[in-house]
């Protein structure tokens, strides 16, 4: 686990969620984030996956993945113009997350 989660499960789910958004989500984490559906639904209610029940915590507006993806895309082909390789997809979530909800 990563300690930037430690004690914070909703954390987590929020990287989870745009790491997913922009296709960079490890298989192996969105395993674990699956297996945590059924405590989500205990705390939380509701109902659907984690991406589901992370929106509805989160009050996302319909097409929120969408429009992270969007950004991500946008962002990456400037950022490959200026720097000349790729942006990493963590560093990303790291500054969308912290930025966009700040603890």
């Amino acid at each position: 686990m990563n300690p930037r989660h430690d004690g914070k499960p909703l954390l987590r789910l929020l990287d989870g969620y745009v790491m997913d958004a922009i296709g960079h989500l490890d298989p192996a984490e969105a395993r674990a984030l699956s297996a945590m559906e059924p405590d989500l639904r205990r705390q939380w209610g509701g109902s659907g996956d984690w991406r589901a029940l992370c929106a509805a915590q989160m009050r996302f507006p319909a097409g929120m993945a969408g429009a992270i993806r969007e950004m991500w895309a946008k962002g990456r082909e400037k950022f490959v113009a200026a720097q000349g390789h790729e942006p990493d997809p963590v560093q990303f979530t790291h500054s969308f997350v912290d930025s966009k909800f700040p603890r």
